[in-house]
């Protein structure tokens, strides 16, 4: 088990949790109890300090773990794997219920809820290091055939559908991405942009089958990710959410705060 935050704010909320308990089934009646006793009823018996901390802190540590492990979870972006949809210092919010309710830290779906759709832009646990999150777009789905060839992708003997829309031009920590191609890609009717450096050599994949249980998922940066077309497909275990909204930015090299981005959708 990899002690990460969730498994951090579990200890801290069980551990506060139990103190409170044990404080107010064992400790509070013997504390109230020798106050009157030495004839001060009227003093209102004072908490040991471990107590009052652990009061104050336990409804903090319960929210936040309730939200972050069954409702949305904040990543940071880091890399320019998914420009141009995501840029370098984006701040974004995934929905952690709409695949399923899973138990946090041991990460097992409890309640199905919804599956994943071709399109939908995933945070993910990196297969071959599950403690590392990554984002993809997933393209494609369980029993799917899949395609890479000459910077085009095939899903099940169909070639998808492109647009130019023109030369990129990257800003902040991104500037290294201007004068990439601009393409408008369409999965299943629903449109979103990717970036292709034509003159560079790309990892070519032929015919391939997604497993079922596995999504097989590619980065917008098309030439500047590692993603199923190295290291193979994402299993259902390790999806943590759907990436639907940017709620911050902060690119140093760009000024700092792009208050544009601030509140997009992710599509």
């Amino acid at each position: 088990m990899n002690l990460d935050f969730a498994a951090i704010l579990v200890i801290l909320t069980m551990v506060s949790g139990l103190i409170v308990g044990f404080d107010a089934v064992f400790l509070g009646p013997r504390r109230i109890k020798s106050v009157e006793k030495a004839g001060q009823a009227a003093v209102k018996a004072e908490y040991p300090l471990i107590v009052e901390y652990a009061r104050s802190f336990f409804p903090i540590f319960l929210i936040v773990l309730l939200l972050r492990s069954f409702l949305v979870e904040p990543f940071r972006i880091p890399s320019g794997s998914m420009m141009p949809t995501l840029l370098i210092g984006d701040f974004i919010l995934v929905n952690k219920y709409e695949y399923g309710i899973r138990l946090p830290v041991l990460n097992k779906k409890v309640i199905k809820i919804g599956s994943p759709a071709r399109g939908d832009v995933v945070v993910f646990r990196y297969p071959e290091d599950p403690s590392t999150p990554f984002i993809k777009r997933i393209i494609g789905l369980p029993g799917d055939r899949i395609s890479y060839m000459d910077k085009m992708l095939w899903i099940n003997g169909k070639q998808v559908d492109t647009k130019s829309l023109g030369v990129y031009e990257g800003v902040g920590a991104g500037m290294n991405m201007t004068g990439a191609s601009l393409l408008d890609e369409q999965l299943d009717n629903k449109p979103h942009a990717i970036l292709i450096e034509p003159e560079r050599l790309s990892n070519e994949l032929k015919e391939f089958v997604v497993p079922q249980g596995h999504y097989f998922v590619l980065g917008d940066n098309r030439d500047n990710s590692r993603d199923s077309r190295y290291w193979g497909t994402v299993p259902d275990a390790n999806l943590i959410g759907r990436a639907f909204m940017i709620w911050m930015n902060w690119d140093s090299e760009n000024g700092g705060v792009n208050w544009k981005r601030i509140g997009s959708f992710i599509r």
